[in-house]
This record gives structure tokens, C-alpha cells and sequence, in this order.
């Protein structure tokens, strides 16, 4: 199978994932307890004035009606209005997607810069004090909640110390701040966009990276360990190749394939995963939306979120896979 049919192939899969995401998510608005109408309607509305608020949303029609006019409206990237709001979900998903794009990929680049490093260090140091310690610290990232972990660096490093800000996005002038904004401002000398930003990132980004820094660590020297033993690194070693050119550079190579599997995929779990990181933080980002659509019964935001992760996932996956198959030029022939 060439390149390009590999391709068409995973976008052609990821089209009806994201189409079977919508089915499902569609026919849960109408199998779940509770009715739009009286939602939206007054208390006392009439059922002259219910029926008017049905017509009004298209809520009166068959379901296959309204099914295929959902259908219609996303393909012109329209995902409706809300039924309380009145406003544009697409703008208000849209709007919460860049803060929930930011921390996944900050608490990723954290993760990384911490994990790979150790995971190395780990495996070198086989059954030795350096590895028992790498491989404790990992065990107690992956065991502890992510809810406790931001609770408590809010309280030793905001409250406490007030090294960092506790909650909230960065602002400066008035102006919320987010990273392309930061850039913008540092490519003309502004320092102050970007110092803002890191600060209000890095604790969450902490908080809703310990577990990924635990899980890539364990797999860098799970997988570290694994090259080291190969007779190509044996071969290597007796060609007189000195050990770090052994190591790093062609061990870890090798090693860093299926780490940029999962973080490929992790990445779009990070996205959207991070309610709880958010929720904590006071971050708008689309967890806390999706939050405040399920408590509000806002079925139409509820669709739009999901529909954006989902789509999220699979564009991650399809890149991931498409990055697999350029290093690995194997996958494309199975």
C-alpha cells in the first residue's frame, strides 16, 4: 500500500469515527430525561407559547429531519445556537478551544523535558540506586490524582509563597493573554506577555502532566532497556563507538519511536481530559464548558464539545499515524 492510499485510508476511518461520534451524541440528546422546551420556556408558558418555542427551534420536526439538518449545519461548520444562551455554539467552543490547546500542549512539553531525560538516566543505571529512584517517582505520579496535586501546589506555591498566580488566565492591561499573543509581543522585544503567561501555565501545566511524566518515563526505560540489549548496540560497542554516541544516539533514536506514538495520543486525551485540571484553575478552557453545558442541560454546547475532541482525536491519531508510517515505512505494507 503507497503513502498516499495509507493516508486516504486513515482520513477515510477518521471521517466516520467523527461521524459515528455525532450519531451517538445526537441520539443521546433524545433518549436522556428532560425536554428542551421546558427548559427554555418560562415557568408558566403556555402550550401555545411551547409549541412556538418548539417551531422556532426546529424541535417540533422528526427526528430524522432534524438529524439531517445537524448533519448539514456541521458540514458547513455551523454547530448550532444555544437553546438558553441564544448564542453561537461554534463561537463559544471555538472560543475555549485555544486555553484547552494550551495547556495540553504545555503540560506535554513539560512531561518531555522531564520524562525522557529520566527514563534515560533509568535505564543506564539498571538496578541501581538512580533507577530505583526514577522508577519510585514515576509509580507515585501515576498514583496520584491530579485534583490533589493542583490543590496542593496552589497552596504551597500561590497561597504560601506566592510565586505563582492561584487561578484564573494571564492578563496584561486588561487583556488576556494567551501564547500567540505572547509570541506576538516577544518577537517586537515585549517580555511581559510571555512572563505573564508562564506563570499562570505552569501550575497546571505541572498538575496535568504528572501523570503523562510518570507513564513516558516508564516507557523511555522500558524501551531503553530494550535497545541496549540489541546485538546492534553490541556491534556498535566493539566497533570502539564511545557510549554516549552509542546511547543517545542511536539507542534512544530508536527508543523515541513509540514514545512519539503515545504522546501523539495522549495528547489528544490531554485536550480532552482536562476538566478536572481546569475546573481547579478557573481556566475557560472546553473542559469547564462541557462541565457547565452537562450541569445547564445546554445539549447543543454538550454536542459541540464533543464533537471538537472527537475530531481532535482523530486528526491527532491520523497525524500520528501518518509520522509512524514515514519513519516506518513497513506500517504502510501491512
Amino acid at each position: 500500500m503507497g503513502y498516499a492510499r495509507f493516508l486516504a485510508k486513515r482520513g477515510l476511518q477518521g471521517l466516520f469515527v467523527v461521524w459515528a461520534v455525532v450519531t451517538v451524541v445526537f441520539a443521546l440528546r433524545y433518549i436522556t430525561p428532560g425536554d428542551p422546551v421546558a427548559f427554555i420556556a418560562p415557568l408558566d408558558a403556555g402550550p401555545e407559547l411551547r409549541q412556538a418555542i418548539a417551531e422556532s427551534y426546529g424541535l417540533d420536526e422528526p427526528l430524522y429531519v432534524q438529524y439531517g439538518r445537524y448533519l448539514w449545519d456541521l458540514a458547513h461548520l455551523d454547530m448550532g445556537q444555544s437553546y438558553a444562551r441564544g448564542t453561537s455554539v461554534s463561537a463559544e467552543v471555538l472560543g475555549a478551544l485555544p486555553v484547552s490547546l494550551e495547556l495540553a500542549v504545555a503540560s506535554t512539553v513539560v512531561a518531555v523535558v522531564i520524562s525522557v531525560p529520566l527514563g534515560v538516566v533509568s535505564a543506564v543505571n539498571h538496578r541501581q540506586p538512580t533507577d530505583y529512584a526514577a522508577t519510585t517517582l514515576s509509580l507515585v505520579g501515576i498514583s496520584t490524582p491530579n485534583f490533589w496535586l493542583g490543590v496542593m501546589l496552589v497552596l504551597l506555591l500561590a497561597v504560601q509563597f506566592n510565586v505563582f498566580p492561584t487561578s484564573g488566565l494571564a492578563e496584561v492591561n486588561g487583556e488576556t493573554v494567551l501564547f500567540v499573543d505572547a509570541l506576538r509581543h516577544l518577537v517586537v522585544g515585549e517580555t511581559r506577555w510571555l512572563v505573564e503567561w508562564l506563570a499562570h501555565i505552569t501550575l497546571p501545566a505541572v498538575t496535568l502532566g504528572t501523570y503523562f511524566t510518570a507513564l513516558v518515563t516508564r516507557l523511555t526505560r522500558s524501551g531503553m532497556l530494550e535497545e541496549l540489549g540489541e546485538s546492534y548496540v553490541t556491534a556498535l560497542r566493539a566497533k570502539g563507538l564511545p557510549e554516549a554516541l552509542v546511547r543517545y544516539r542511536h539507542a534512544l533514536k530508536n527508543t523515541l519511536i513509540p514514545v512519539v506514538t503515545v504522546l501523539g495520543l495522549q495528547l489528544g486525551t490531554l485536550v480532552g481530559g482536562a476538566v478536572i485540571t481546569e475546573r481547579v484553575f478557573d481556566l475557560p478552557g472546553l473542559g469547564s464548558l462541557l462541565i457547565d453545558a452537562i450541569n445547564q442541560q445546554q445539549w447543543m454546547i454538550l454536542q459541540g464539545c464533543l464533537i471538537i475532541v472527537s475530531g481532535g482525536f482523530v486528526v491527532v491519531n491520523t497525524a500520528v499515524d501518518a509520522l509512524y508510517a514515514y519513519v516506518s515505512p513497513e506500517v504502510t505494507a501491512e
